[in-house]
C-alpha cells in the first residue's frame, strides 16, 4: 500500500509539474502576442516622431545654416555641414570618393521623403554608388560630411585640398563672405 501511495504522490507531482509547464507555455504565448504590437510600435513611433517637432533630430533631411565665415550653407537635419567633392561629376551624377576617402568623407545616404528646408526641392536628388547604395545629391553633386567636423555647424572641411567645399543652398561651392570692411578690397 505504501508503494501505491508513493506512486500516486509522484504521479500527482508530475501532473502538477506538467500543469505548471502548460501555464508557462500559455504565458509565453501571451507574451509572444504582446510582443507583436511592441515590435510594431517603433515604426509607429517613428512615424509620429517625424511629425513631432520635438523629434526633429531623428528626421532625415537638409536645411540651411548661417555660417559666420561662409554665409548660408547646407547641413543635414542635425546640423552637420554637407560638402561637395570637386572630383565628382554632376552630369551625370557620379561619386568618386571610395575606400579610404569615405573614412574622412562619409557620404550622405539618400532617404525618400526627407524634410527639406531652405533648399529648392528640385535640387535634391540621388545617385547610385558603386556598391548599390543611394547617396544624396544637391544640384546633382553627391553630398558628404567631414569626419573632422566634431561639432554641429563646423565647416572645417571647407577648402580641404582645394577640392572640398560646403554646399550653398543653390548647390554651389561656398566661398568666404566678404563684407564692406572699408579696406578697398583685398
Amino acid at each position: 500500500m505504501r508503494k501505491i501511495v508513493l506512486t500516486l504522490a509522484v504521479a500527482a507531482a508530475a501532473a502538477l509539474s506538467l500543469s505548471a509547464c502548460d501555464s508557462i507555455d500559455l504565458t509565453k504565448g501571451d507574451q509572444a502576442g504582446a510582443e507583436a504590437p511592441a515590435a510594431a510600435a517603433p515604426a509607429a513611433a517613428t512615424t509620429s516622431a517625424a511629425a513631432s517637432p520635438s523629434a526633429a533630430a531623428n528626421v532625415a533631411g537638409v536645411k540651411v545654416h548661417e555660417d559666420a565665415t561662409l554665409g548660408k550653407v547646407v547641413t543635414d537635419w542635425k546640423g552637420w555641414t554637407l560638402y561637395r567633392f570637386e572630383k565628382d561629376t554632376p552630369k551625370p551624377p557620379k561619386s568618386n570618393c571610395e575606400a579610404d576617402c569615405l573614412a574622412k568623407w562619409p557620404y550622405v545616404p539618400y532617404v525618400e521623403n526627407m524634410k527639406i528646408e531652405g533648399v529648392d526641392q528640385k535640387l535634391i536628388g540621388k545617385v547610385t554608388r558603386s556598391d548599390g547604395s543611394l547617396q544624396l545629391t544637391i544640384n546633382s553633386w553627391p553630398a558628404y560630411r567631414f569626419a573632422g567636423d566634431t561639432k554641429v555647424g563646423e565647416t572645417k572641411g571647407q577648402g580641404v585640398g582645394g577640392v572640398w567645399f560646403a554646399f550653398t543652398p543653390e548647390g554651389k561651392k561656398a566661398q568666404a563672405v566678404t563684407g564692406d570692411s572699408g579696406s578697398g578690397g583685398y
